[in-house]
Formats: C-alpha cells, sequence, structure tokens
C-alpha cells in the first residue's frame, strides 16, 4: 500500500499523516489523510485505522496554497473545499520524523504537488481536449487578495466588527479569525453588468468607530459596507473589487452566483 514518502504523482494516490488544526479548539492533531485520483476525493480519518473518514473534499473544489504566515509554520497549507456550497478550511502541516517539532518542507510541497496533479486530471476529465496550458492556471489558485477590514450589518445600526476577509476569485469570505474553518458569511462579486458595484467612501451619516477608510461593495441583494485601517489597504481592496466587478462573468459563474442567491 502506498505511502507518506510516495514521490509518483502519476499513480493518483497519496497517503500519509499530517498535522491538522482542529476546527473548535485550535489544537494541531495527526491525522490521516488518503488523495485518490481514481475517487476524486481527499480524505482524513480521526484514527490511523479508521475506516470511515472524518470529511471528504472533492477534487473538483479542491485548492491548495501555501499559509506560513498565517499557519505560523514553515510550509503550512491551507486546503479549501466546498462543502454545501460553502467554504471549508483546513490547516495542516508535517513534522520531521527525525527531527519532533520540526516541520518537513519537501513533504508539504509533495503533497501540494500531489494536489495539483489530480486536480489536473480532473481538470482533463471535465474539459477533454482543452490544451493543458489553459488548465494549468486553474490547477490550484492563490487568494487574490486577504487582510482585516471593519464591516457593519444590514441595518447599519450595529457597531463596525473587525474581520479577517479573503477574495478567491469571486467569492468575498470573511471570519472572525484567519484560521477559522467556516467563514462568519460569503458574498459573491459579479459584474457590473449585472448590477455590482464598488466605490471608495461610505454613505452620508454613515460613520465607523475608529477606521475611517470606508468602501462601499453593493450586489443585487444587498449593500456591504466595510472600512479599512488606511488608505493604501482601501485603495488594493477597491482595486481588488474592480477587477471583478469590470470582468464579465462566464457562464459557470452565473451557475455559482445562483448558489449564493438560494443560500438560507
Amino acid at each position: 500500500m502506498p505511502g507518506g514518502s510516495q514521490e509518483s504523482y502519476s499513480a493518483g494516490y497519496r497517503e500519509g499523516f499530517l498535522w491538522k488544526r482542529g476546527r473548535d479548539n485550535g489544537q494541531y492533531l495527526s491525522r490521516k489523510f488518503i488523495l485518490s485520483e481514481q475517487e476524486g476525493t481527499l480524505k482524513y480519518f480521526v484514527k490511523p485505522d479508521g475506516r470511515e473518514p472524518k470529511a471528504i473534499m472533492s477534487i473538483g473544489t479542491l485548492n491548495a496554497t501555501f499559509q506560513p504566515t498565517k499557519i505560523g509554520t514553515a510550509h503550512g497549507l491551507q486546503i479549501t473545499y466546498l462543502k454545501d456550497n460553502s467554504t471549508r478550511n483546513i490547516f495542516v502541516y508535517h513534522e520531521d520524523g527525525k527531527r519532533p517539532a520540526c516541520p518537513s518542507p519537501k513533504e508539504m510541497v509533495d503533497w501540494f504537488n500531489a494536489v495539483r496533479a489530480a486536480r489536473l486530471h480532473y481538470l482533463q476529465v471535465a474539459f477533454p481536449g482543452a490544451p493543458t496550458a489553459d488548465l494549468l492556471p486553474r490547477v490550484t489558485r492563490n487568494f487574490v487578495k486577504e487582510g482585516f477590514m471593519e464591516k457593519t450589518g444590514p441595518k447599519r445600526t450595529e457597531a463596525f466588527k473587525k474581520r479577517w476577509f479573503s477574495m478567491d476569485e469571486r467569492r468575498l469570505m470573511y471570519f472572525k479569525d484567519p484560521l477559522d474553518a467556516y467563514a462568519r458569511g460569503e458574498v459573491f462579486i459579479g459584474s457590473k453588468d449585472d448590477g455590482y458595484s464598488v466605490l471608495p467612501g461610505l454613505p452620508s451619516g454613515v460613520q465607523s468607530s475608529r477606521w475611517q477608510f470606508g468602501i462601499t461593495v453593493a450586489t443585487p441583494d444587498r449593500t456591504f459596507l466595510l472600512v479599512c485601517e488606511s488608505e493604501r489597504e482601501r485603495t488594493d481592496w477597491v482595486a481588488t473589487f474592480r477587477m471583478a466587478v469590470d470582468r464579465p462573468m462566464l457562464p459557470p459563474e452565473y451557475a455559482v452566483e445562483a448558489c449564493f442567491k438560494h443560500k438560507p
């Protein structure tokens, strides 16, 4: 049976142990992971000999990105996937068995490459005949932008609260903590042709208690009011949102938008 030291990705299978951050307590514990290209899944198990996985992640929605600063461990990997059309985050790293508490870069690079190989195979099946060069940018991706902003609620009478924001393609997610497993909320940022817009500043009469550099993001269903700590951060976020708003939506993105509209 393939083990954690496997280096060939052509077999479409990888198995090994990674330290995974707990969803609720933030404690890192060793978990068994199995990546199967044939099944189209990445699974992890609480017990080494467990038969039922704790989670099953579809390769179709899987993404992996190195996040050493966020996780606080060299070559820490953030794995994301969709669960009931909501983004689920998993944070993992690997320790060198010969030197406990010492991160193992090679092992994490191997896992990252294994995920990329499985993703490429998935895309080649999903889009037969598409040139590999066109598929490679879709294999894995970094977040467009991340950072802290403050937001208020839909009634605009609530205090602005500090949240960690991540922009993933057209998904804007906000978390109480950067290492949260689930977002407090997700916002779809569509095209200006479909009723989405972004403007620097806040509506008249709205003020934040701390930060002063506001952004107004309007969607067909709701207007979101955000504030940044600095003018530079606001400029960067506005530019990020405008890249999405100014770009026409593709047919698959309309399907994603429809899922957002049908969320409870």
